[in-house]
């Protein structure tokens, strides 16, 4: 059984039996690019360090950053109460190591620094991200969590669900920050807390995110772009269990199926969709629950795979069905399945552009816990204490779309 506070690696969403397809997330300390570098290349780091809040503090960081060849591309300032922080981004020699970078930052007053590698992506500016972050936070209310896990960096983001549940233990309005942990009241009366093992948070930091929360709070309940869809076919589709007798029905709806939804789903060329439906129908991998029109076309697939001690739960939708809802009720239906066979929690792979599936997982109103690693994003439901179905409510039984 999953432990609640883990996050998984997730292989099956990726490609079933794929050995290749890589872990998640990357830990927090140890994230390093795996290409090699070339001697003589330049490579980008990030640089956060804590110095004197005094006249010359950041020249002296500035002039032994450049008698090792070292570029400055950005600098943020977080103040504190005593000191600064300053964070750099620092275009450096190859042949310069985190620990060499470290060892120079101190020998002109720095404390408490901490080093990673960085990449292309955090070449844009700290007011661009922010701006962009907020647009896609006003234009998809279950973005938030996403968006605060890029705002932040490499951190755990765990939303509960709202005030009924007794889980927001008191925080006040405008949160709480606690060294390298931030709890944020949601518009709904829940918390989100973010946590990273380090650096600390600053002041700065938890200002930025308390006025993306503040955002999301003004402007209320909203859904993604919405598109014009065709009417119900037949009176609307029904959700049934699903095993490898529904291959050629499953193959079907793939053609019907934009390339970007394949990829969207399977995290890989549409060409090889098809290939994993033989795993994925498979009775001894999983359970599948299919949504099928009254004249027996399948527009829907919700898979939940038994991904060794984890239990992963993936949805695909036909373009011309989504945003009706279907992938809502099959998810509901999958954590119905989850709990009856004792999961602790599921895991959903996904790209950090799906608003889609963020919304649907956000909708069951269980906890979730956020991963992003370079545009992969996992979000962890928990499991304690749902209740068991009634037996009218398994995920057998027929249900028509409103």
């Amino acid at each position: 059984m999953p432990s609640p506070a883990r996050t998984p690696a997730p292989r099956a969403a990726h490609a079933p039996g794929d050995a290749s397809a890589p872990g998640f997330p990357v830990p927090y300390e140890a994230f390093t690019p795996s290409a090699p570098v070339p001697p003589g290349d330049r490579v980008l780091w990030r640089v956060r360090t804590t110095v004197e809040d005094a006249p010359g503090s950041l020249a002296a960081l500035c002039a032994v950053l450049a008698e090792r060849e070292v570029d400055i591309l950005g600098l943020q300032t977080h103040p504190l109460a005593e000191g600064t922080v300053d964070e750099f981004l620092l275009r450096a020699p190859a042949a310069l190591s985190g620990a060499e970078l470290t060892t120079a930052v101190a020998a002109a007053g720095g404390q408490d620094t901490w080093t990673e590698r960085a990449d292309t992506h955090d070449l844009v500016d700290a007011p661009t991200r922010v701006l962009g972050l907020a647009a896609r936070t006003a234009l998809d209310g279950a973005e938030l969590p996403v968006a605060l896990r890029q705002l932040l960096g490499r951190c755990t983001v765990r939303s509960e669900p709202g005030a009924d549940t007794g889980q927001d233990g008191g925080i006040p309005e405008e949160g709480t920050l606690e060294d390298t942990l931030m709890r944020l009241r949601t518009p709904g009366g829940g918390v989100i807390s973010v946590e990273r093992p380090r650096p600390p948070f600053t002041p700065t930091e938890f200002a930025r995110a308390r006025a993306l929360v503040g955002l999301d709070a003004r402007l209320g309940r909203r859904g993604g772009p919405g598109r014009e869809v065709p009417p119900p076919e037949d009176g609307g589709v029904t959700v049934r269990h699903a095993d490898d007798r529904d291959l050629r029905a499953a193959r079907a709806m793939h053609e019907r199926c934009s390339p970007e939804t394949l990829r969207g789903r399977y995290h890989g060329p549409a060409g090889d969709a098809d290939r994993y439906l033989d795993h994925l129908l498979g009775p001894r991998h999983g359970r599948t629950l299919a949504a099928r029109t009254a004249s027996g076309r399948i527009v829907a697939l919700g898979h939940l795979l038994w991904d060794g001690d984890e239990t992963e739960i993936a949805l695909l939708v036909e373009d011309d069905w989504q945003r009706r809802g279907i992938g809502g009720e099959l998810l509901r239906r999958l954590v119905a399945l989850a709990v009856e066979s004792g999961c602790g929690a599921v895991y959903a792979v996904t790209r950090a552009t799906n608003t889609g599936m963020v919304a649907a997982m956000r909708g069951l109103g269980l906890p979730l816990d956020y991963q992003l690693e370079e545009g992969t994003l996992v979000i962890t439901a928990r499991l304690d204490g749902v209740p068991a179905v009634r037996a009218e409510e398994r995920a057998d039984s027929a249900w028509t779309l409103p």
